[in-house]
């Protein structure tokens, strides 16, 4: 019988459990990939190929990576690449939790592990005279649901997620970003839009 996966920890305040048998895979497909050097859209929507088919897998995550957090949704830090060219976490989302509208530093992959994701996508528009300022207009309202993945790459990455559904929430995020160093994978944060 395997022994169960320990923690190493990395700088900062992330500790980062040894990965499953599974999702070690998925860090190895994901490391052939980001090595290939393509610009950030196509690297994206490559590491999504590498991502889908582990979804919902039950032996990807352990109970710890799952874990929730009454307060806000949880992110667990599944694996940092020693060069810094990739992260992946788990974020867990209660019903009702969200992030605000924000952008990011690098390329992003995400896709739905457990339950579903709800996310307004945004477009900043330039300021129109001398008095107003740029502001963000919505583009799309996607839900998406278990197994799905998206990618997606700085500029144009303006979004809000949340978890809309009655039950838990799980997706993965690789970004093109090293985290553990950085703390977190947001760039800016927007002033909530009155769409909301």
């Amino acid at each position: 019988m395997p022994s169960a996966p320990t923690a190493t920890s990395l700088p900062g305040a992330f500790t980062v459990p040894r990965p499953t048998a599974r999702l070690a895979a998925l860090i190895a497909d994901v490391r052939g990939t980001v090595g290939r050097g393509l610009p950030p859209d196509p690297t994206a929507h490559l590491v999504a190929e590498c991502l889908a088919p582990h979804l919902g897998a039950p032996d990807l995550l352990t109970p710890e990576q799952c874990e929730s957090d009454p307060a806000r949704y949880r992110q667990h830090l599944l694996h940092a690449e020693h060069d810094g060219s990739f992260s992946l976490v788990a974020l867990v989302w209660l019903p009702g939790q969200s992030t605000s509208v924000h952008d990011h530093i690098a390329w992003c992959t995400t896709g739905v592990h457990e339950g579903r994701e709800h996310e307004r996508r945004y477009r900043l528009l330039p300021a129109t005279g001398p008095d107003t300022g740029p502001r963000l207009v919505a583009t799309a309202d996607v839900v998406n649901e278990r197994g799905e993945v998206c990618g997606f790459a700085p500029p144009g990455d303006i979004h809000r997620v949340w978890n809309g559904g009655p039950g838990t929430a799980i997706s993965l995020h690789v970004y093109g970003a090293d985290i553990s160093r950085s703390g977190t994978s947001v760039r800016r944060v927007y002033p909530q839009p009155a769409d909301r």
